[in-house]
């Protein structure tokens, strides 16, 4: 597995909550915001999708857990538009990690994160974890989690 640190930048996104388990629902939201950024010509191949899990699933309960499906936008004006939220993605250090995107790559990936972290004197920064989703890594079957970090 790929890992690497980088200085992500802040954005404007523009999202898709679900509320409730994590799981099957994620999915539909990620599809109801490709649906709508397809709509508005912004589902291309410049696009950066991410899912941000708002929530610890291990610390919240399920029903309460909270989703984004979200894109980043480029444009300073957008439209107001009620089927969509629009917020910010505050940027910072991030731990980037390239894996499959399946279930069992995810796994192994945080079975190295933690120990990879501990070793490098780095500590998960109190931000949402992100899954980083790019045109060119999609086709290959990958995505990117992105550990927000900082030096302990």
């Amino acid at each position: 597995m790929e890992m690497f640190m980088e200085q992500l930048a802040a954005c404007r996104i523009a999202y898709v909550r679900q509320v409730g388990p994590y799981g099957p629902a994620n999915v539909q939201a990620m599809n109801q915001l490709k649906q709508w950024a397809d709509a508005k010509d912004l589902l291309n191949e410049a696009a950066i999708l991410f899912g941000i899990p708002q929530d610890n699933p291990t610390t919240t309960p399920p029903h309460h857990c909270r989703y984004d499906a979200a894109i980043e936008l480029h444009e300073l004006e957008f439209p107001e538009d009620d089927s969509i939220e629009i917020g910010e993605l505050h940027g910072g250090n991030y731990l980037i990690c390239k894996v499959k995107h399946t279930a069992e790559g995810i796994q192994q990936a945080w079975n190295d994160i933690i120990p990879y972290l501990q070793n490098n004197n780095y500590v998960i920064n109190h931000k949402p974890v992100l899954e980083r989703y790019r045109w060119e890594l999609l086709e290959q079957h990958y995505c990117e989690i992105c550990v927000p970090v900082k030096k302990v």
